[in-house]
């Protein structure tokens, strides 16, 4: 399933085309709308106050409740901006922004407003288009579940990634702060809120296991691959800077006794006693849960000094960021995580 996002942070609205929709999906709207909220602002002290509803509007593709596998049109009115705090910057190339390098690459002509279509704002749509690929794969007897694995170095309890316990992280999704032990979880949120009161912002790991995918999707060139499937979805979330695969870089500093998944017979078919691989060998699924991690980087919309140019008059300068911002997304890049998983996943079973 392809899709294009469209909109600005700052424009009229946002939203997203889905081409090669499944017919038949019965479109669940409080479901798409459970989604959204997860991912939502403007809840408490741990992200920025701009309140959006994100009420979507479905423009096409959908009849009798029904997707009619044309394309689906999802839309989301902005209603919250703050468009003066941008004026004063709008040449100032915010350090870990796409300011400049969009400035360059669009020969000046794009949105500035709170970072155009290079905003977080944008992960709205693309939570829409993964809450259909849920749906969907639902339907196949696959889930897709996300928990916040570390903030600032903080540890969440581990998951099983063998045998993952996938009803635990839909419940810790519902929360409002998902993770599996509350105290790790008080303790994230401590810190969180310590960076907010110093000016500052941080970063953190989110966990994701898929589970139901058959063995044998994928393939070992780099077209349909499948860790290139879930790459090329995960990477189009504006703040990930990682992700690793199984055991990931650890299996730099493991011998290959301790990194080999045996094969064992399980229920008439094949299976490994562990899974440092995380599901995948030779870009093909091993049937066992694919396990990936992403690393999210710390907010940089911070209040602090910090040193810059002026690209208008080509600059040396320094600037203090106002406005709403999260001093941690890690929390509200959850079900982000998981809708770009789902349309990878949907991807590999061919639709």
């Amino acid at each position: 399933m392809n899709y294009t996002i469209f909109g600005e942070s700052h424009g009229p609205a946002i939203g997203v085309v889905l081409q090669d929709v499944p017919s038949g999906i019965l479109l669940d709207t409080d479901f798409i709308a459970s989604e959204l909220s997860r991912r939502a602002t403007g809840k408490n002290a741990l992200s920025t106050a701009r309140k959006e509803a994100d009420q979507v509007e479905y423009l096409s593709g959908v009849f009798e409740g029904k997707t009619t596998g044309t394309p689906l049109c999802m839309m989301i009115h902005n209603g919250d901006q703050h468009s003066k705090d941008y004026a004063p910057i709008r040449y100032l190339a915010r350090p870990g922004h796409a300011d400049l390098t969009g400035f360059v690459r669009y020969e000046g002509c794009g949105d500035y407003r709170g970072g155009g279509h290079f905003s977080g704002r944008l992960t709205a749509p693309l939570v829409a288009a993964g809450a259909i690929a849920k749906l969907w794969l639902k339907e196949q007897g696959v889930c897709v579940s996300a928990h916040i694995a570390s903030v600032g170095g903080i540890s969440d309890a581990p998951m099983d990634p063998v045998s993952p316990d996938m009803e635990a992280l839909r419940q810790c999704g519902l929360g409002p702060f998902p993770t599996l032990s509350q105290e790790a979880g008080t303790a994230m949120q401590e810190l969180i809120l310590q960076c907010r009161a110093e000016q500052d912002s941080v970063g953190g790991v989110i966990e994701c296991f898929v589970t139901g995918l058959p063995m044998g999707l994928g393939a070992p060139d780099f077209d349909r691959n499948a860790e290139t499937a879930f790459a090329r979805q995960l990477f189009a979330i504006p703040a990930l800077k990682g992700l690793e695969f199984g055991s990931g870089f650890g299996l730099a500093s493991m011998r290959g006794s301790q990194a080999n998944d045996p094969w064992i017979l399980r229920d008439g078919g094949y299976a490994t006693s562990t899974n440092h691989n995380g599901g995948i060998l030779g870009g093909i699924t091993t049937g066992m849960p694919i396990v990936f991690r992403t690393a999210i980087k710390p907010t940089p919309s911070i209040a602090r000094p910090q040193n810059t140019v002026d690209f208008q008059s080509k600059t040396e300068t320094t600037m203090e960021i106002q406005g709403r911002h999260d001093p941690c997304i890690v929390h509200r890049a959850v079900p982000v995580v998981e809708a770009a998983a789902a349309l990878a996943a949907m991807e590999l079973l061919g639709r």
